[in-house]
């Protein structure tokens, strides 16, 4: 999944992202601690846990109705919050928390501090055939959408099927078409208006899907937004939903300006009964994008007036991260995030694996870590696999031996003579109207230079970069990103990360940074996923390893951390460490 939505395309989001939120792309800071704060550095379980039983209402111990939560944030939202695209964290948090139902969902359970995936629209968690390759779900009863009328199995389906057109959400996840019956044909419903998906059917409230391979991961596919019901008609083609989707959970949308503001109020058509996780105790949600970091801070370190009633799911800066520690660590909400943060040099074009070790010995980690403002420990873990920390399966290996946020100048010169490619030039993207992209940047070319490399920045824009590192044509060798966990599977980090793309069909990199291609890989990862359910866990975490042995395509940076803040009369405000985001479901204002 991708990391938060960029600010226009800021130079920090996952699948197509250089910095992280907070303003950093995942570098920097002034913090000392040299071990992680409580709850950090598991890069966040991101929901293994499972209560097929759970049933709502659900009632919190002293919480109370009323007040408007303000959420300020220095990301952009996005352009679009159709469930069929959303694939940021922040976009597809707010949806399924506040908005939007699905198949399944998560719950934070506050004993174990972990989400448990339970079920929404559906009565359960589903059920499957005996190879997975076929789910039936039952759609719930007395679920209204905001008008009024009965959310139906069909309408659900209707979602599904959106979710495969590729062309009109381009930017949506890509699962339906990777797993089920027929999704690398089936167009979708505005692509391909007279084709059909015989894959799906409905038989009063039961939805029965096909797969077209073993997938024992749809629960977790059921819990996008992409997986919830959408009314047919013109009222949900692509460019009026974008901007406001018809609401079926506990909040509507009022009014929203993409990429800016966000204005939500209470759905009187919700019902408490028939929601397992959810709560409706605020009036409403306020959420205001584009704020500078620093003044988000201040207002959250200065707790009075609307600042008590504010949050925000950007990180602290250092400074006002260790100022909060110590005054009210009450206000700090710090945890695991299924993220990693990682470089990865065009395979097309940096083509010797030498070269691709020396720029992990010269990337001056510390440095740039302290350019973007970002704290070690905290919002930065040291980092050795792809996949973080919190997977099933996962075993830790360091194939370089490497040290935690190590640099040494002198084995990168040593690899680069090795590979007679002393000198070599790395051309990499930065956004030149982005203060932490240029000093990011500074970072970097010192760093790189004393490990003997040429570095050469390519400046972007914040409006710009995003497009110019999906281009697989732009003139760079290195792009710097990272990913985030869908559900805890090794399927959600080898396929989308490491598979091949087909560059020149699709004219984008999509979300394989390095442009890696390799049959023997894919292969692998085909045959990973007809493994018996138990087996694959520990598959996964070996490819893993292997991928990084042999052909040393990304060089993990560090995983991700949150360090969120918010003011003294907000309450419920966890960690949900699916997506590194606030308990929207949990909140109250008290």
């Amino acid at each position: 999944m991708r990391l938060k939505t960029p600010l226009i395309a800021i130079t920090a989001v996952t699948m197509m992202a250089l910095a992280a939120c907070g303003g950093s792309d995942g570098d920097g800071n002034n913090n000392n601690s040299d071990k992680p704060s409580e709850g950090v550095g598991s890069g966040g379980d991101t929901g293994n846990g499972q209560d097929p039983e759970a049933e709502g209402p659900v009632t919190i111990d002293g919480a109370t109705e009323g007040g408007i939560v303000n959420v300020q944030t220095n990301t952009g939202l996005t352009t679009t919050i159709d469930p069929a695209e959303a694939y940021y964290v922040d976009t597809s948090s707010i949806l399924s928390g506040l908005i939007t139902r699905s198949l399944t969902q998560y719950k934070y359970d506050p004993e174990s501090k972990q989400m448990i995936l339970v079920p929404d629209l559906a009565t359960d968690l589903g059920t499957p055939n005996d190879d997975y390759t076929e789910w039936k779900f039952t759609i719930r009863d007395g679920v209204k959408w905001e008008d009024g009328t009965p959310v139906t199995a069909d309408e659900v389906l209707f979602g599904i099927k959106r979710s495969f057109d590729r062309t009109a959400f381009p930017t949506g996840a890509a699962y339906s078409n990777d797993y089920f019956l027929d999704g690398d044909k089936y167009k979708g419903p505005y692509t391909d208006p007279k084709g059909d998906w015989t894959g799906g059917t409905v038989d009063g409230s039961t939805i029965t899907l096909k797969m077209a391979k073993p997938f024992p991961d749809m629960p977790y596919w059921g819990a996008f937004p992409a997986m919830g019901a959408v009314k047919e008609g013109a009222d949900s083609e692509p460019t009026k939903y974008a901007t406001k989707p018809l609401a079926n959970g506990p909040y509507k949308i009022k009014s929203y300006t993409v990429a800016k503001s966000l204005v939500l109020e209470r759905n009187d058509q919700w019902d408490p009964a028939t929601d397992p996780a959810r709560t409706q105790y605020p009036d409403g949600y306020n959420f205001t994008a584009q704020v500078e970091s620093s003044k988000i801070d201040q207002v959250l370190l200065g707790d009075s007036g609307d600042g008590q009633t504010t949050l925000t799911y950007d990180n602290l800066l250092a400074p006002d991260y260790n100022k909060l520690s110590s005054d009210d660590p009450d206000r700090l909400v710090t945890g695991g995030q299924p993220c990693t943060f990682y470089t990865a040099p065009d395979y097309r074009k940096v083509t010797d694996i030498k070269v691709r070790q020396a720029y992990a010995w010269a990337y001056p980690y510390k440095e740039a870590i302290l350019a973007a403002g970002d704290i070690p420990n905290v919002t930065v873990i040291p980092a050795s696999n792809l996949m973080p920390p919190g997977l099933p399966g996962r075993t830790e290996y360091n194939v370089l031996e490497h040290g935690d946020f190590e640099t040494d100048p002198a084995k990168s010169k040593e690899l680069l003579k090795e590979a007679g490619a002393e000198g070599y030039e790395i051309k990499f993207l930065f956004a030149a109207d982005d203060p932490v992209g240029v000093k990011t940047k500074d970072a970097l070319v010192k760093g790189l230079e004393a490990g003997g490399f040429k570095a050469t920045p390519v400046a972007s824009s914040l409006a710009e970069s995003a497009n110019d590192r999906a281009n697989p044509d732009k003139d760079i060798n290195v792009r710097s990103g990272g990913w985030c966990s869908d559900w805890p599977s090794g399927a959600s980090w080898i396929p989308p990360v490491l598979a091949s793309t087909n560059v020149e069909e699709s004219k984008s990199i999509g979300s394989n940074y390095a442009v890696f291609d390799e049959p023997t890989v894919d292969k692998a990862i085909d045959d990973i996923q007809l493994l018996p359910i138990e087996d694959q866990p520990a598959a996964w975490n070996d490819l893993d390893k292997k991928i990084a042995e042999d052909y040393f395509p990304v060089v993990a940076r560090w995983y991700g951390g949150v360090a969120m803040a918010h003011g003294s009369k907000i309450q419920g405000h966890e960690n949900d460490s699916v997506f590194g985001m606030p308990t929207w479901k949990d909140i109250y204002v008290g």
